[in-house]
């Protein structure tokens, strides 16, 4: 323990998720004090917080079930070093962030293991969407599910899973806030220009899979609008790759990293191209319209089309249950759908209002203009340990927290 404070062993396994540790990390140490203490596995930004990574996060940073078939042997590797890790440490909670490829395989085996450590995820699985049978699995295994949408508590509740809805922590991360003057002084872009900001996923099969397309698509749009400039966010894991892809492309391209710079990016563009993911909220909630694009492994789309249970990938569109964002998605996934479908939101205003206008309650229904999500997280997760400590020592037995000899 730290000072008499919870030691919380944290595992994110993609950048998404490393912002959600990050947001969890500062909001427990708020609530405590600065007395608890972080261990575990997390990129940059939990890096930051105070986080020293068991190994780097990159290693998790995998997708689709042929994608991820080269790295087994390592992905076994680090999960039976995490569970030895955790079990030497015995934390007061173990916090999944997402990622379930590795950490419910993780967390199966520490609750075999060790029942006695607190076992906690955060962000359900969206048994709503696909293979809900997971509600179960999951019950099985933790003592308690942190969701991030408020209609997911009742899937996990009745299967006897504590599940708080704690709101999503994107709305924290001020995608609303870019200053877009500023970006354009700093990058010396005319308020003439008209900019495309490009977001081609963090994952590196996903940038190998979209930015060939995404290229192909500017080529197409650049007659059209002769002022254009694209601006590329990207993150650590796949900078090199999305430098090296970029390099030749048709128009002015300009490719950025870290919050500030993409949230002034958004401020700035018109419209984006964005692979679908957390950053399909992030644009949301900056009010920019959007085209949706993704592309997987043909055999992994054809496994998973038996499992879906949704009509959309991105959740602006399934929380209102209707195609407001366009989605282009695998054999649409093509240059000239993505080109009109980007150009009809570049040349019609009403368009653009349409999206703007429709996004405004989702907003809201992630949780923004409220107690912060991370620190609804982090209370929830300290009332757990909490709770733990106050259950062993009615029972006179020795809590988690410390080191076995």
């Amino acid at each position: 323990m730290a000072e008499n404070g919870p030691t919380l062993f944290l595992i994110a396994g993609e950048p998404s998720g490393d912002a959600l540790g990050a947001r969890l990390m500062a909001a427990a140490k708020r609530l405590t004090g600065g007395r608890v203490r972080f261990v575990g596995i997390g990129g940059e930004r939990m890096m930051a917080e105070g986080l020293v990574s068991l190994f780097p996060m990159a290693e998790l940073t995998l997708f689709g079930i042929f994608e991820l078939l080269p790295h087994l042997p390592n992905l076994i590797r680090r999960i039976d070093q995490t569970v030895a890790e955790i079990i030497h440490v015995r934390p007061d909670a173990v916090v999944g962030i997402d990622s379930p490829g590795f950490t419910v395989r993780v967390a199966k085996k520490v609750r075999a293991a060790d029942p006695a450590i607190p076992l906690i995820h955060y962000v359900a699985p969206t048994v709503w969407a696909w293979k809900p049978k997971r509600a179960a699995k999951y019950a099985a295994i933790y003592d308690h599910l942190l969701a991030v949408l408020p209609f997911e508590p009742p899937y996990f509740e009745k299967e006897g899973l504590a599940c708080t809805f704690v709101g999503h922590s994107v709305v924290e991360g001020g995608a609303g806030q870019g200053d877009g003057a500023g970006f354009r002084l700093r990058h010396g872009i005319a308020a003439t220009d008209r900019i495309v900001a490009v977001l081609p996923g963090s994952r590196k099969g996903e940038v190998s899979r979209l930015l060939p397309d995404f290229r192909a698509t500017l080529d197409l749009l650049r007659p059209s609008h002769p002022n254009l400039i694209v601006v590329v966010p990207t993150v650590a894991t796949v900078r090199d790759r999305v430098a090296a892809a970029i390099a030749d492309w048709p128009v002015r391209t300009v490719m950025v990293e870290g919050d500030t710079e993409k949230y002034d990016a958004f401020a700035a563009a018109e419209v984006a191209l964005a692979a679908s993911g957390t950053v399909a909220l992030e644009l949301a909630l900056a009010r920019l319209p959007t085209v949706i694009a993704y592309r997987l492994n043909p055999i992994t789309v054809a496994l998973y089309r038996r499992l879906i249970r949704v009509k959309y990938v991105n959740l602006v569109n399934l929380m209102r249950d209707d195609m407001l964002v366009p989605e282009l998605l695998q054999q649409d996934c093509r240059p000239d759908r993505l080109a009109a479908e980007l150009g009809r939101l570049l040349d019609d205003s009403t368009a653009r209002q349409e999206q703007i206008d429709g996004v405004a309650e989702v907003a809201r229904w992630l949780g923004q203009g409220d107690t912060p999500p991370s620190e609804r997280a982090a209370r929830t997760i300290l009332d757990v340990v909490t709770e733990k400590r106050a259950n062993c020592s009615q029972k006179g037995e020795p809590g988690t927290g410390e080191q076995k000899p």
